[in-house]
């Protein structure tokens, strides 16, 4: 009977960050950024503990792994690309047809994270490290960009959306990034991630929630300087 229950555990957490990104989604359809990322952050702990509780619990199965593309599509996929659709649609454009098409440049960023899920799920190099961005990474650099007063920067809807195209090229691209999985405590085995991590504290501590967009790209920086070595 243990072994029965515990088998469902990982999957429950999975089903855990789906809810929390339906729960995104509806925020960011009212485009609501601070609950939005509330919700993604919710589904990234729920997302790295469903891993960690079926490794724990030697409760692998083929559903789990489908079930958890299925959620990180909806908490770190749709829900950024929703949070910059109805974003950009509150800018002007002087042309009512350019104002009403472009906002739909964001749903780019969901199609590109369904493209990095399948590719991820069928690539046997990325056991220990990423080749491209991952979509929790993606998720929370939008996130984190629209915590910013965005009104205040000139032309930022055409950065916004060259930024989409960045990013989405980057989920799907061949550059090697490090995994934050850590396998010992030794400063030797993990100096890139311990850098990452005490300049990503530094960011989060100066700029608040502000600081997510940049740690995330400091992580980009970071993963290309080293090539993604550990």
């Amino acid at each position: 009977m243990a072994n029965s229950i515990t088998r469902h555990i990982p999957n429950t957490i999975t089903c855990c960050n789906l809810l929390s990104g339906c729960m995104a989604v509806m925020a960011a359809f009212h485009a609501d950024a601070w609950n939005t990322l509330i919700w993604v952050v919710a589904g990234a702990l729920f997302d790295f503990c469903d891993g960690l509780s079926a490794r724990a619990l030697k409760a692998y199965s083929p559903i789990g792994k489908e079930l958890d593309s299925l959620a990180d599509l909806v908490t770190f996929g749709l829900a950024p690309a929703m949070l910059c659709l109805m974003t950009l649609r509150q800018f002007s454009y002087g042309c009512d047809t350019l104002a009403t098409v472009y906002p739909y440049i964001g749903l780019a960023l969901v199609v590109f994270a369904a493209l990095r899920l399948a590719k991820f799920n069928t690539d046997e190099r990325q056991t220990s490290s990423f080749l491209g961005l991952a979509v929790p990474a993606n998720a929370l650099f939008w996130c984190g960009l629209f915590q910013l007063n965005l009104d205040v920067i000139p032309a930022a809807q055409w950065i916004i959306g060259a930024l989409v195209i960045l990013f989405a090229a980057l989920m799907v691209s061949e550059i090697p990034m490090f995994s934050l999985k850590f396998k010992s405590l030794k400063w030797a085995d993990n100096k890139v991630r311990f850098i990452f991590l005490i300049v990503s504290v530094i960011l989060i501590i100066l700029l608040h929630e502000r600081g997510l967009a940049a740690v995330i790209g400091w992580y980009i920086i970071l993963s290309i300087l080293t090539k993604g070595q550990h």
